[in-house]
């Protein structure tokens, strides 16, 4: 074999195909297969403090706002997020940034030509925790992917500080059909001796996960009496709940006072209430995500008229519901099939019958309907996260991976 077969053979573009490949075992719930790979790959998992962040929604956010205090305390960082927007490597971040090329490849080709029979996100998973493990961070940020208690990242040892934010109707197939069902999943992460923060919940879910963790020898705190710090970097009146639980989680994390709020007013995250020009970008992709969007859309104080919806969503989702909070805010509306999810969207004519609208054919149409100088003063894209990414690679001209809602 040549040396620039060999290359082929072992570069990025390989390395991605290799765990795309894993896509159809889909996030796989329980811990044995991602326990045999740590173990075969000497423990990653428990050569770094951890914080551990679950729920349904902000969980991403919160990661977010506690890796940007830490930074700022002047720990070196890793960050563990899904999905990813535009690029694979956004998933696993060193000091903020993603993974570089070369550092990602020669991680997916050792994860996967080991002998684990590893999904899509546990592989993602492990590479993450070697990644951390080889740049000897101080400190490792890991979201959860879907539930908490079977989810791959639960495989770490108990955390420095964990949290579980919001908890709504989502992956009801894989997590059960209440709210109830749903946190018990969640609270699964709770370890003895850890003391889970909890965001802003009804009774009856604090008390659930409360059962749960308490059985496992945790306990909680809830963030009802914290406030956030004055200024929070993300839009959203749900992002200062957000910044709650992370400024307890940063004090937790031995940060400062100036520290969690300099590191709160600095953070970003992508594709969340953001601002590309006229366009703004949200990844609500569920129903209490979509209430949040739409009192955010109404604070604004603009009229239908002055809006326009981009909106496509993942059939599995409870798209209907989403469309009504949004789709009376615009008055004029665009559907498009979010691509390359793995799983089945929402055709666009269904959007379009629910609320009257304009099927399209992609995201970049949709986006080819808003030249510069003339329309609404605000085009909302939101819906599905594949989309949003879609649409952000295209309005900022990013290079993009394929998309995974894993």
């Amino acid at each position: 074999m040549t040396a620039e077969k060999r290359g082929a053979e072992r570069s990025l573009a390989a390395g991605l195909n290799k765990i795309y490949r894993r896509v159809p075992l889909g996030m796989r719930f329980g811990l044995e297969p991602m326990r045999a790979a740590c173990s075969q790959a000497g423990h990653p998992e428990r050569a770094f403090p951890v914080v551990h962040v679950a729920g349904t929604n902000g969980k991403g956010s919160v990661c977010a706002m506690v890796e940007s205090i830490a930074r700022v305390q002047g720990l070196k960082t890793g960050l563990y997020t899904s999905p990813h927007l535009c690029r694979f490597a956004e998933r696993i971040r060193i000091d903020g940034e993603p993974i570089d090329d070369e550092a990602l490849s020669d991680l997916l080709h050792r994860v996967l030509d080991s002998e684990a029979d590893l999904s899509f996100f546990e592989a993602a998973t492990l590479a993450a925790f070697l990644a951390f493990r080889e740049a000897r961070v101080d400190l490792a940020v890991i979201e959860v992917g879907i539930g908490g208690r079977l989810d791959a990242t639960n495989v770490v040892p108990t955390p420095r500080a964990a949290a579980i934010t919001r908890i709504a109707l989502d992956h009801t197939d894989r997590l059960g059909p209440t709210l109830v069902d749903i946190a018990r999943e969640k609270a699964g992460i709770a370890k003895p001796g850890l003391d889970i923060v909890l965001g802003r919940m009804t009774p009856e879910v604090h008390r659930t996960i409360d059962e749960v963790a308490h059985a496992l020898g945790a306990t909680t705190t809830p963030v009802k009496g914290y406030e956030a710090p004055a200024r929070v970097g993300l839009m959203g009146a749900h992002q200062r709940d957000n910044a709650a639980v992370a400024a307890v989680l940063g004090a937790r994390i031995g940060a400062s006072a100036g520290a969690v709020e300099e590191g709160i007013s600095r953070v970003a995250w992508p594709g969340r209430i953001e601002r590309v020009g006229r366009f703004l970008l949200d990844a609500a992709h569920n129903v209490d995500g979509a209430e949040a969007l739409a009192k955010h859309l109404r604070s604004l104080g603009l009229p239908p008229g002055e809006i326009a919806l981009v909106f496509g969503a993942l059939a599995d989702k409870d798209w209907g519901p989403m469309l009504d909070q949004l789709a009376p805010l615009a008055s004029e509306r665009f559907y498009v099939a979010p691509r390359g999810a793995g799983r089945g969207a929402v055709d666009a004519a269904a959007l379009a019958a629910r609320h009257d609208g304009t099927p399209l054919e992609s995201t970049a149409d949709a986006l080819s309907r808003f030249p510069a100088g003339g329309g609404p003063s605000l085009v909302v894209v939101a819906g599905s996260i594949l989309l949003v990414g879609e649409a952000r690679g295209l309005l900022l001209g990013l290079p993009r991976d394929p998309p995974v809602a894993l």
